[in-house]
């Protein structure tokens, strides 16, 4: 296989990311509450730490929804039939994006409850 430039694996990435936005239900709901959040920060005037963890839980969120949709997306091409440990593999990698969602969900009500009280 022929090594790509880096423009070019950099064009493939976004081409990635871009479908992954436009396809995933999911993908496109979180990309709605990152831009809230986002909103909601600027408007608030967040400090630097702040913005950190922001832009953490927003990244965290989506790579391990990119990362449980690619596992989906394998799992369905080795067989469309019910097996126990694809389900097992799709049960965890959805159980991780969970896991990222509640951190980001627990960071923004650190961050934000305090200045509505």
């Amino acid at each position: 296989m022929k090594k790509q430039t880096l423009l070019k694996s950099l064009a493939v990435a976004l081409q990635g990311i871009a479908q992954f936005f436009a396809r995933e239900r999911n993908a496109q709901l979180h990309l709605v509450a990152a831009l809230l959040v986002i909103v909601l920060s600027i408007a608030l005037k967040i400090s630097e730490i702040e913005w950190l963890f922001i832009a953490l839980s927003i990244s965290i969120v989506l790579i391990t929804e990119i990362i449980n949709t690619s596992l989906e997306k394998i799992c369905d091409l080795i067989s469309k039939d019910f097996h126990p440990d694809i389900k097992f593999i799709k049960d965890i990698s959805a159980g991780a994006v969970l896991i990222a969602a509640i951190f980001s969900v627990v960071t923004a009500c650190i961050i934000f409850i305090p200045r509505f009280l």
